[in-house]
């Protein structure tokens, strides 16, 4: 099992938009350099992509849920 982590602190959000459909779901094929979500910090916007490819198992942040930098946003399966 790979896991994605927060490159910065700041908040997490699942979609490019509020109107927009998720970067990634649960049960999606992700691969390496794929984005699955963003972190803002101060109206900044830092892409989060996979660093390892597999079946996205989890995600243990919610959408705009605070985040710390290094925690882990999301679980991979092999």
């Amino acid at each position: 099992m790979a896991e994605i982590r927060s490159p910065i602190p700041g908040t997490f959000y699942r979609r490019p938009s509020p109107d927009a459909a998720p970067y990634k779901e649960v049960g999606d094929s992700v691969a390496v350099d794929d984005v699955i979500g963003l972190v803002e910090v101060m109206k900044s916007f830092i892409e989060v992509k996979a660093d390892a490819a597999g079946t996205l198992k989890a995600f243990k942040v919610e959408n705009e849920e605070p985040i710390m930098a290094g925690a882990v946003i999301a679980e991979l399966d092999d």
